[in-house]
């Protein structure tokens, strides 16, 4: 009796831990944009708004964080990103790694990329405090699902969706986080994950060992990962369910070369296995606008009249797939295309 009365506290206190997680997520300020569903002259609507950089703050070697402040600003979840356009004009995404419950700012942090596209650089050099900046979204493609267990992998500046993710999960929740950098130094939000214990959190500089973490993992245990693409990789390949949020932009990969009709032009162009068709369309037509080059903005959008796309954008929903591709990404399935351009 005494086995089956501890059985029951047990399993009494399980199901509250489930309900109180629950709450928390349903909780959890979602409070998506209007679907970029409705086309304006070939490009998806977008809701901007113009906040100013109210704080500053390296945050770990090489991170800066930004608050941008506003009124009631539209609400996000934990996973949630918004873009922000720099003042050159590039567009950049970033998720969001600020509190969730609070209405009147967004807080994201940038990493210095020396190799990389510039966006990451302009922020670092140029975006200071007072100066105001377009922002869109939010958006979430990475939201935090109801599970009863957790598994974060963060890698570098891969911790920004999921330190929103730890916050909004109750106290008592089955949760384990494998955090991974270059050094401690360049890994932000140190202090505030030391609060979560030793038993839920493991530091690591360099490669991670994610063989233990990911072995038998308990059934319905949800697993995020966030960062560079080696590790991603690792992560699916041990737990092929995996949730996944990228920051760099996908390669090309190589495949046959195909045919490219504009249709309105007049042209039919070749786009090789290396390239993109944004290249190509730009080599013949260079006013042809553009941005993230990822598939995330939704600014090479264009219509497609003929053929199949193998889609690797991150922003177009089913519906919108039926018609519609980003050029910077995204392919022919087939061997010829004709697109509205």
């Amino acid at each position: 009796m005494a086995r089956a009365g501890t059985l029951m506290a047990v399993a009494g206190a399980a199901l509250l831990v489930r309900r109180a997680m629950r709450r928390r997520i349903e909780a959890s300020p979602l409070w998506p944009m209007p679907a970029l569903e409705e086309p304006v002259s070939g490009r998806p609507r977008s809701r901007a708004l113009r906040l100013p950089v109210a704080a500053r703050e390296t945050v770990a070697d090489g991170v800066v964080q930004l608050r941008l402040e506003g009124g009631r600003l539209p609400r996000w979840g934990p996973g949630a990103h918004v873009d922000l356009v720099l003042p050159s004009g590039l567009v950049r995404q970033y998720s969001l790694c600020g509190d969730p419950q609070d209405a009147s700012s967004y807080t994201v942090a940038v990493r210095l990329v020396p190799g990389g596209r510039g966006g990451s650089r302009e922020v670092h050099e140029q975006v200071r405090e007072g100066m105001e900046i377009e922002v869109r979204g939010p958006r979430n493609r990475f939201p935090l699902v109801e599970a009863p267990g957790y598994l974060f992998v963060a890698g570098g500046i891969g911790i920004t969706p999921i330190l929103p993710m730890l916050r909004a999960l109750p106290e008592g929740a089955d949760l384990r986080l494998v955090y991974a950098g270059r050094t401690r130094a360049s890994m932000p939000f140190l202090e505030e994950l030391a609060k979560l214990g030793r038993d839920r959190v493991t530091v690591v500089e360099g490669r991670p060992d994610l063989d233990a973490p990911l072995a038998d993992l308990p059934e319905g245990t949800a697993v995020y990962a966030c960062g560079p693409d080696g590790l991603m990789a690792a992560v699916r390949e041990r737990a092929p369910q995996v949730r996944l949020e990228r920051f760099t932009a996908r390669t090309v990969r190589e495949g046959d070369a195909f045919e490219l009709e504009l249709r309105r032009s007049g042209r039919v162009l070749t786009v090789p296995a290396d390239s993109t068709v944004l290249a190509a369309v730009r080599a013949e037509l260079p006013n042809t606008v553009y941005s993230c080059e990822q598939g995330f903005c939704g600014t090479c959008r264009q219509r497609v009249l003929e053929g199949e796309v193998e889609h690797r954008d991150e922003l177009l929903t089913d519906a919108e797939r039926g018609d519609s591709m980003l050029i910077c990404v995204s392919r022919a399935r087939s061997g010829r295309l004709v697109l509205d351009m």
